[in-house]
């Protein structure tokens, strides 16, 4: 029998789902604020808490089959501090491909990215919304979760992506479905010159 409390838990995780859409390139979109769906479930008026669900706690929380558990909401994602203009945010390294690129894209506390592709390097400087795009999806908590090593060694020709943030090395080839780091890519991606 459903009560209450399990109906209201199964439609929040419904509207959670339905406010997940894909990017125009097939990859998860950006996150924007109409984008945010947040449900509360309450039992009945004896009961003291009322749990809140977000999106993001109930795809990644595991939420619990109990009605009367309460489902921790994770944490929204806030910009990283910056310490310092020398400091290093974020670097990432694309290399390999069918035609063995090495590529690099390093986001600095100045707001500056350098990047360096066949050799060249170029300096450029990020607007203060581009900065703090950057920093929020490096403050996303789901990177936490993500795990060092996600290549799938059957597949020839990939490009590897090899990023240093938090005081950690996370190496992929995308294929494994991680949003938070496929985000965070695809941001940075688009500082690298087109050839």
């Amino acid at each position: 029998m459903l009560t209450r409390s399990s109906v209201m838990l199964c439609a929040a995780a419904a509207l959670a789902l339905a406010g997940c859409s894909s990017g125009d390139d097939g990859k998860a979109a950006e996150p924007t604020d109409e984008t945010v769906v947040t449900a509360t479930v309450s039992d009945p008026p004896a009961s003291p808490a009322s749990p809140s669900l977000s999106p993001s706690s109930s795809a990644s929380s595991g939420a619990s089959a109990s009605p009367s558990a309460a489902v921790p909401a994770s944490a929204s994602p806030t910009p990283v501090p910056v310490t310092g203009p020398d400091q290093k945010l974020v670097t990432m390294t694309v290399s390999g491909g069918f035609a063995g690129v090495n590529r690099e894209v390093i986001l600095r506390g100045d707001g500056t990215v350098r990047t360096t592709d066949s050799g060249e390097s170029a300096v450029r400087r990020t607007t203060t919304a581009q900065f703090t795009t950057l920093r929020t999806l490096l403050g996303d908590p789901a990177l936490a979760d993500v795990p060092a090593f996600a290549i799938d060694m059957g597949s020839a020709d990939k490009f590897q992506y090899t990023l240093q943030f938090h005081g950690r090395t996370v190496m992929t080839d995308r294929s494994a479905d991680e949003p938070a780091l496929d985000r965070l890519i695809g941001a940075l991606e688009k500082w690298l010159p087109t050839n």
